[in-house]
């Protein structure tokens, strides 16, 4: 771990210049606001290590695929979101110097992430070679009231300094991508200009042609009074700006605010770009910054109303979880079906932006249970539409009959992951679609989901089934080979008991939900028919796979076995491996990690986790004991997944433990990696390991249960909860438990096995 931020409940602070955590300080102090985003950097130039990010969503560019050996149905290539024009940028220069903290003496430097506001703040002063010593003071925000627009206030104020200072807001499209296959540029400047008012940047991605303009303005003030004449303007080859100044003296300051609009083609006609832009870079000017400011804080405001959870008592605790829930609506607003979550958000280029089962494992539950439905549910849209790049998947892997297998890593649907014993055989993932699907269904109460969309989705995924089992003559059960689990530590298994396990329950849901539809909605269910051309026999083949799918068990040890053969490895816990061999992934070779017994993330307890309706708690235990110790957490999946267990089976230690590791994952920095990005789809996982793990929500016989459990070192926890057109608020205390219903009908729920009739809140 590194702590090197200070512990507060509503900010993110950073005392002291901390070069070498410069990478994960740019990951922490990320910002987005669902349509554009960036990392923490510096606006004005820093010239040691960094790496300057900014991502527009939806924006892709395909990435020649790199391999060191083709094999059939590799893609051709691999999909990203591209490092954006820098459109932050800003130059301070005195005469002959310009600020750049990795040049100059810095003292008294100090960050602050407001996530209550939503507002990033830097103060600090630097002292030039020369000897000019400045203080210097910015704000910053991606506006989440109008969400094209970029706001910073970069205010200089001299200490020693007589002359004149340029500040020089610009905005570049010389982008390095740190990610590339290829060292390939991504971005074509279409056209550039700077006019006495504005200046635009209008570009266009290489091969998939997206296109994005940038357009900024700007006001200058000298000690409040606003500059309006003396700028220059600059008109590069890839940079358009502004240089404005003043000449000042010790004590004076000098303000400027830079209004930055971003429009792209998946919002705007491409031949509207550069108006549009211009157009809302001037508004934003003439609104004036306060009011602007303001409508981003009541943005803000309404999200906490609705997302706040308080943990009184821990202020780690506190601020880790607000953090994660802070990071989850910067990246994903849920307005869009055609948006999805990369497992980094805005925060790295690492994934290439990608969206991957980690969204339907932890961001699909969390939108779904603290937020109106219909952000979840563009979230399940986003895989529907993409159903047929799934069938044109799977057909390229030799299925047929319409079978889905859903991409590993994928912006547009198609399959751009090029490591084969994933690509090919972390087939579990198309598991994790219907489970959403069931859990959108369950929670909201209503089939219609599923009549109408949902229903494709699961048919197709249960031919892929149906064709991807074998039927073994010795064991005369049907079995699945060479596969990987959840658990990337062990690759081409055979029988991975999460994933046979999981090919059950799809084929299970799927003919529960044939015979539904078929009766509650009629029409829809002969619309499906024709359209996928599916037969009922088919179902014939799925239930003999539900009675006899093999699943590989010790029944000595009471015990679900990982997948064939693991018991044959050398059992050992994650105490036996030196501090500094960990994480093993950047230490131990990869032979050496496959022969081992450490697991990466859960296989098995996942497994007990998702379908817990299908265990009894001594099962869970068993399972537990055994595989909790070997496994590693080297994975951002893993431990909210062994919180909620161990919660569940009255181990509240431990699950406090590994709720903190979720929590603080990244501003602990855990695994030694947020220096590549933060782990933001896992982050919803900290909020699940509370309101399933401590607060012991599942649904049961159409009912909300709470078995609730409170860590020692806490005094309480609230958060709210949406079920079914109500939301619930839930505080639990050492002594008591406090439910209000807040909104929707009277509801009858479940606290340590009593029942409780709970009626709407007036006060």
């Amino acid at each position: 771990m590194k702590k090197f931020l200070h512990t507060d409940e509503w900010n993110i602070i950073e005392k002291g210049f901390h070069a070498n955590c410069q990478r994960a300080s740019e990951s922490i102090f990320s910002l987005g606001n669902g349509r554009f985003g960036q990392r923490g950097n510096f606006e004005e130039p820093y010239s040691s290590d960094s790496l300057q990010g900014s991502y527009l969503a939806g924006i892709a560019f395909l990435d020649r695929t790199r391999v060191g050996w083709w094999k059939n149905g590799y893609p051709q290539f691999y999909s990203r979101i591209p490092n954006a024009p820098n459109w932050s940028g800003v130059y301070v220069r005195l005469i002959d110097e310009e600020v750049n903290l990795a040049l100059w003496s810095v003292e008294d430097f100090e960050r602050r992430l407001d996530m209550k506001a939503g507002i990033s703040y830097r103060d600090f002063t630097v002292t030039s070679p020369k000897g000019h010593t400045l203080q210097i003071h910015v704000e910053h925000i991606n506006s989440m009231d109008n969400q094209n627009l970029c706001l910073i206030k970069y205010s200089v104020t001299s200490v020693n300094y007589e002359g004149k200072i340029s500040i020089v807001p610009y905005l570049n499209g010389e982008i390095k991508h740190e990610s590339s296959n290829f060292n390939e540029k991504m971005w074509n400047i279409l056209r550039l200009e700077t006019t006495n008012n504005y200046a635009y940047l209008w570009s266009q991605t290489k091969h998939e042609d997206a296109q994005a303009c940038f357009a900024m303005t700007f006001q200058l003030f000298k000690n409040s009074k606003e500059v309006t004449s003396g700028s220059i303007r600059i008109e590069k080859e890839k940079l358009v700006g502004f240089s404005a100044g003043a000449d000042i003296k010790p004590g004076e300051k000098v303000t400027l605010i830079k209004y930055s609009a971003i429009t792209t083609s998946l919002y705007y006609d491409r031949q509207e770009l550069v108006d549009e832009s211009i157009k809302q870079c001037i508004q934003a000017k003439e609104t004036g910054w306060d009011t602007l400011i303001d409508n981003h804080k009541k943005v803000w405001k309404d999200i906490w109303n609705k997302s706040d959870v308080i943990i009184d008592g821990d202020p780690e605790a506190q601020q880790g979880i607000r953090f994660n829930i802070f990071q989850l609506h910067q990246s994903y607003r849920g307005d869009d079906s055609r948006l999805n979550i990369g497992a980094k958000g805005f925060t790295g280029e690492k994934y290439g932006g990608n969206t991957q089962w980690n969204t339907e494992l932890c961001c699909v539950p969390y939108f779904l249970f603290a937020n109106p439905p219909e952000i979840a549910k563009n979230l399940l849209l986003y895989r529907y539409n993409q159903l047929p790049k799934a069938i044109e998947n799977a057909k390229k892997l030799g299925f047929n009959n319409g079978a889905a297998l859903y991409p590993m890593v994928t912006i547009t649907g198609e399959e751009c992951h090029n490591e084969w014993e994933i690509t090919f055989e972390e087939i579990h993932r198309n598991a994790i679609i219907v489970y959403a699907i069931v859990q959108y269904t369950a929670m909201t109460g209503s089939d219609e989901y599923i009549a109408k969309y949902g229903l494709e989705v699961m048919i197709a995924i249960g031919r892929f089934w149906s064709q991807r089992v074998s039927f073994s003559q010795p064991k005369q059960k049907y079995v699945i080979l060479g596969v990987t689990g959840p658990n990337e530590y062990e690759n081409n298994v055979d029988n991975n008991w999460y994933t046979n396990y999981s090919c059950v329950q799809c084929l299970k849901e799927t003919i529960k939900y044939l015979e539904k539809i078929a009766h509650a909605y009629p029409e829809e269910y002969s619309r499906i028919r024709r359209i996928t051309g599916f037969q009922y026999a088919e179902t014939s083949r799925w239930k003999d796979i539900i009675e006899n799918m093999y699943l590989p068990e010790d029944k000595e040890l009471g015990i679900f076995i990982q997948h064939d053969g693991y018991m044959d490895k050398e059992q050992k816990t994650v105490d036996d491996i030196p501090a500094e061999e960990r994480p093993i992934n950047q230490h131990w070779s990869w032979d050496r990690i496959l022969r081992s017994c450490f697991i990466k993330q859960s296989d098995v307890l996942l497994g007990l986790h998702q379908y817990y309706y299908n265990f009894d708690i001594d099962t869970v235990r068993r399972n537990f004991c055994f595989y909790e110790p070997c496994t590693l957490h080297e994975s951002s999946l893993s431990p909210f997944i062994h919180s909620i267990l161990a919660s569940r089976i009255g181990d509240i230690e431990k699950a406090y433990n590994l709720f903190l590791h979720t929590t603080r994952l990244d501003l602990d920095d855990y695994n030694n990696e947020i220096n590549e990005g933060l782990h933001i789809t896992s982050m919803a996982g900290s909020w699940l390991a509370l309101v399933k793990g401590f607060a012991g929500m599942q649904l049961q016989d159409d009912m909300l249960v709470f078995r609730p459990v409170i860590p020692d070192k806490w005094e309480r926890y609230v958060f709210q909860v949406h079920f079914r057109g109500r939301i619930l608020s839930i505080e639990i205390g050492k002594e008591e438990v406090k439910v209000k219903l807040l909104q929707g009908e009277n509801l009858v729920i479940k606290v340590n096995e009593e029942k409780y009739v709970i009626e709407l809140t007036t006060a």
